[in-house]
Parts: C-alpha cells; sequence; structure tokens
C-alpha cells in the first residue's frame, strides 16, 4: 500500500508540511525533510521550484526564486533525495508545476520518482480530465498518488469527479486566495468545510492555505483529516534556521 494510504489510515489529524527544495540553502533539502519527521510530521511536501507559479503567495514565490537562484534543478532534487528512504519513513509529495515534468518526460520523471520512494505528486496546474485521459495510468502504473485541489468556488459536481478519479486525499484550498495571505479562518471559510465534510466524500479531505498556529490547525481539522502548513513554516525557516524546527511543530501540535 502506498505510504499516503497507510498514513491517512491512522487515527490522528494528520500535519503536512511544505517546503521550496533548496532553501534556505541548496543543501538544506534532506536535513529539514530528517528534521520534520524526527518532530513528528506526517507528511511532507516537497516543493520543486518553479519560475511562474500560479498559486502561489510572496512567501513561497520567494523561497523558490531562492532555491533557483541556489541552483535547485528538477536533477538537483533527485540526486539530493536518491537515499532519502534510508533514513525517512513518512510520505513524501512533490509539488510542483507541469512544465518541469513536461520538460523532464512524464515517464521518466514517474520512474524516477519510484525509485527514490516519492509517494505522490500536487500539480495545481494538471486538470483533472487531462490527468484523468492521458496521465492516470501511468501515474498508477509506478504507485503515484495524485492529489488534486478544490476550493471554495469548485461546483459539487467537479468535485464529485475529483473524488471519483483520485485515490488518496483532497487538497481543499481554504479560501479562494493566494498561499500565505490569510491569517485565520471565519464563518465563510467555517460554512465551506461543513459543506464538502457533509458531501461525504470516499477520499479524505486535508486542508491548506491560512493555517499558521495551533488554533487554526485545530479548526480545519474539526471538518477534516488534516492539515497542511506553507507559509508559515517557510517564514520560520528563514527567521530562524533549520536548526529551531522543533519549535515550529511543537507550536501547532503541543
Amino acid at each position: 500500500m502506498n505510504r499516503i494510504n497507510q498514513k491517512l489510515q491512522e487515527n490522528k489529524k494528520l500535519l503536512s508540511i511544505y517546503f521550496s527544495a533548496g532553501y534556505p540553502n541548496l543543501e538544506d533539502t534532506v536535513p529539514i525533510i530528517q528534521k520534520l519527521e524526527e518532530n513528528g510530521v506526517d507528511m511532507i511536501e516537497i516543493g520543486l521550484p518553479f519560475s511562474d507559479p500560479l498559486a502561489d503567495g510572496p512567501t513561497i514565490q520567494a523561497s523558490s526564486t531562492q532555491a533557483l537562484k541556489n541552483g535547485m534543478t528538477t536533477e538537483v532534487l533527485f540526486s539530493q533525495l536518491k537515499d532519502i528512504r534510508k533514513t525517512v519513513s513518512i510520505p513524501l509529495i512533490i509539488m510542483g508545476y507541469f512544465n518541469p515534468i513536461l520538460q523532464y518526460g512524464v515517464e521518466a520523471f514517474c520512474k524516477k520518482c519510484q525509485e527514490i520512494g516519492i509517494d505522490g505528486f500536487i500539480i495545481p496546474d494538471l486538470p483533472v480530465d487531462v490527468y484523468h485521459d492521458n496521465y492516470k495510468a501511468l501515474f498508477e502504473k509506478y504507485d503515484l498518488i495524485n492529489v488534486f485541489l478544490i476550493t471554495p468556488q469548485t461546483s459539487d459536481e467537479r468535485i464529485r469527479f475529483i473524488d471519483s478519479v483520485s485515490n488518496g486525499f483532497i487538497y481543499m484550498v481554504s479560501s479562494s486566495s493566494v498561499t500565505g495571505s490569510q491569517s485565520g479562518f471565519g464563518n465563510a471559510e467555517l460554512d465551506y468545510f461543513k459543506r464538502i465534510s457533509a458531501m461525504k466524500l470516499k477520499n479524505p479531505q486535508i486542508i491548506g492555505f491560512g493555517i499558521s498556529t495551533n488554533k487554526t490547525f485545530n479548526q480545519a481539522t474539526e471538518y477534516a483529516k488534516g492539515a497542511i502548513i506553507g507559509s508559515a513554516f517557510i517564514k520560520h525557516l528563514k527567521s530562524t534556521g533549520i536548526e529551531k524546527i522543533h519549535n515550529f511543530t511543537k507550536n501547532i501540535q503541543p
């Protein structure tokens, strides 16, 4: 069974952390992953930096830009991760845009990810119908779960379709904004969380965008299996470096 599905079966609320590979420094990728697992994080989204991000707010954009300046590429990331499964057992997901995957070669990319021990992808600009028609069989051949995003504006019909072609979890974007732009959840977001929860989808949901504290983590996970934190963690990395990761995770899940 894929590590993502194993993790989703655990009887706990999951904390997933996103960071940009190669940030703050090029060689920080593996140490950050190791420290996150050591400090109780359940899943990690490894950002593959791209020059034209669609959904990223200024904090993640800045970290991606710095990572690219540091020399991060797809090949460098694969090289850094080649032995990751010798020390890390939690699910690892590559989050990025489709262009670098297409440039690398989709099947070659999938094959490399399987060899390394990557469990899945989050590709915000790969539409679900294009995935279903062209790539689903390929991703499944290499035991890679593709995670789709839904927003408050996504129609029920499309949510049901996404649920039908998914085999992991659904990334529930908390609001119609870019990452890192909220500081909490209001009634509109909470009503949206309740609405999706009431749909009784077959795939669990993990909520991202706007989660930065223990309070927002608890608000999100009242209605979903877990929560994803990106911008707040990158800000922490920028201000304290990788040695103080335990301070961040302790504040989210005391």
